[in-house]
Parts: structure tokens; C-alpha cells; sequence
């Protein structure tokens, strides 16, 4: 299988060295050179353009940050028109959900497939193949796309027909995190000023309440204050609780704490943590109780 891959940021890059490592042709682009020839050595074709990777690919993968980012590799640089009939798309950024729905519209104009397939996991996680893939399309598109979902990760979940759902399920199950993120800042917070070390405390919820990796993962990173180097920036956390509000607000669901939650990561990348580890938003509950501020 031809397959062009469209982002190699901190998701793409080993999301794409997984891809190699399985066999696939990649033909690779990304808007800083350097990334992408770091793959030629692993067997990586590095084109040119987002067209040029695009032009001749069975399937064309893209890893990029936000919809605008995406929006304009796919529309304005070229990749819809390099795409031949019947390639497909997986689109495995975070995206809205009204703008996944256009590319999907636009990729059945043009006879091609759109799989939206979005990721759980850290870098790592994706490093090691252990991304957990939420998947909607058309069912054969789904399954000409589940061998590349196979070698990235560790599950997929096929959540309907419609390729927007899947961004639906992607942005809430970021949300959970979110919230999880603020319950342990303030939870910490709360221990630390009646001098309860972080990692004792964590021990104890974890242990005998929760036993969940969000708490391990995110709690001790919270715990040991170790927000850089990021392994999802705070300002895409931000992007990502916006994107959940407007799915919101279309079919008029309150979410109240995505709200409080969008306002403590718009005060946190005003000041200046918005390149910080999304987990940096505990920061904000620590200096609201009167301790230390943290890094900067």
C-alpha cells in the first residue's frame, strides 16, 4: 500500500516510523524540512509539497494540530486534488467536529474516502504502538484503513458510519482528561498546604480508589511539578475544550465545567505556559491556594 503522511510533529514522527517499520511506502511532507528527513533514513520518499505526497497515495494520512493547519494542506495546498478517486483519507488529528464534517462532504464530491480516526495516547505511547484508535467512516473504508490503525496501535474502536463522530468521542474523552487534570491540581493543592507530600497523596487515591493511568500518569507529573517537555501542549488543550464546547453548543448540551475548565487554560497561556505540558494547568490551582508559582 502507497500510503502519503501529512504531519511529523511530536504524534506524526512516530506514528510514521511505526508505519515503516510495518512495510508500508511512505511518501512523507512536513512544513519543516528537517522532520521530515529524519525518516529518509528509515526508508521514507520525502516530497517536496503536501501535494507531492498526496499524488499517487492509496491512502493519505495527516497528523496535524488544528483544523486551520489542516484546512490548509488539504484545500489550499493541494492534497483534495492530488488525491486520485477512490483514495482515501485518514485523518487522524484532533479536529472539530463541524470541520470534520466538511472534509468529509468534500472528499465524497471528489470520490474519495474520509476515515476520522484520532488517537489516545502521549508520544510514548505512540512510540511504542500503543495508541488506542476511535474510528468512524464508511465500513470499507474503515477496513482498508484498519491494517495502518493496526500497526500504530493497540486497539480500535469503531464508533459509527458518520467520520465526525469519532472527533465527538475524541473531544470528550479529552475533556475527561482535562477534568481530571484540574481534580488533581486542586486535590494537591488542598494536600500540599496541610503538608501531605503530592506523591504520598497520589499513592493513597490511586492506590485505593482510582488504580487508573490518568491518575499515575497525570498525577505524577503533577506531583513531581514536570511540565517540560511537553507531551501535549496546554494550548492545544485549550483548543481541544473549545472544540468540545461548540460540539456542545450545536445539539444544546451544557457543559459547565468545560467552561470553567476553558477559562483556567486561557488564564494559564496568558501566562505564558500555553507551550507547558497541558498538565501545567494544576499551576493555576496551587497559586489560587497561595503557593509557590511554579515554573515559567
Amino acid at each position: 500500500m502507497k500510503v502519503g503522511f501529512l504531519g511529523l510533529g511530536n504524534m506524526g514522527m512516530p506514528i510514521a516510523r511505526n508505519l515503516l517499520r510495518a512495510g508500508y511506502s511512505l511518501t512523507v511532507y512536513n512544513r519543516t524540512p528537517g522532520r521530515a528527513g529524519e525518516l529518509a533514513a528509515d526508508g521514507a520518499t520525502v516530497a517536496g509539497s503536501a501535494e507531492e505526497a498526496a499524488r499517487g497515495a492509496e491512502v493519505v494520512v495527516t497528523m496535524l494540530a488544528d483544523d486551520q493547519a489542516l484546512s490548509s494542506v488539504v484545500f489550499d495546498q493541494g492534497v483534495l486534488d492530488a488525491m486520485g478517486p477512490g483514495a482515501i483519507h485518514l485523518g487522524m488529528s484532533t479536529i472539530g467536529v463541524g470541520f470534520s464534517r466538511r472534509l468529509a462532504e468534500a472528499h465524497a464530491h471528489a470520490g474519495q474516502g474520509y476515515v476520522a480516526g484520532p488517537v489516545f495516547g502521549r508520544p510514548d505511547a505512540a512510540a511504542a504502538a500503543r495508541l488506542w484508535v476511535v474510528a468512524a467512516g464508511a465500513a470499507p473504508h474503515i477496513e482498508a484503513c484498519r491494517p495502518l490503525m493496526e500497526a500504530t496501535g493497540r486497539a480500535i474502536s469503531v464508533v459509527g458510519a458518520d467520520p465526525w463522530v469519532a472527533n465527538v468521542v475524541k473531544l470528550t474523552g479529552n475533556l475527561l482528561i482535562a477534568c481530571t487534570i484540574e481534580a488533581l491540581g486542586e486535590a494537591f493543592a488542598l494536600q500540599r498546604k496541610w503538608g501531605v507530600t503530592p506523591r504520598a497523596f497520589l499513592e493513597v487515591v490511586n492506590g485505593a480508589l482510582f488504580n487508573s493511568p490518568l491518575y499515575a500518569n497525570y498525577g505524577g507529573l503533577i506531583a513531581d511539578e514536570k511540565y517540560e517537555p511537553a507531551g501535549f501542549r496546554l494550548r492545544l488543550g485549550l483548543k481541544d475544550t473549545r472544540l468540545a464546547l461548540e460540539a456542545a453548543d450545536e445539539v444544546s448540551v451544557p457543559l459547565p465545567l468545560a467552561s470553567l475548565l476553558r477559562d483556567h487554560f486561557l488564564a494559564a497561556v496568558a501566562n505564558g505556559r500555553g507551550d507547558m505540558d497541558w498538565a501545567a494547568l494544576a499551576l493555576l490551582a496551587a497559586e489560587n491556594a497561595g503557593l509557590d508559582k511554579g515554573p515559567m
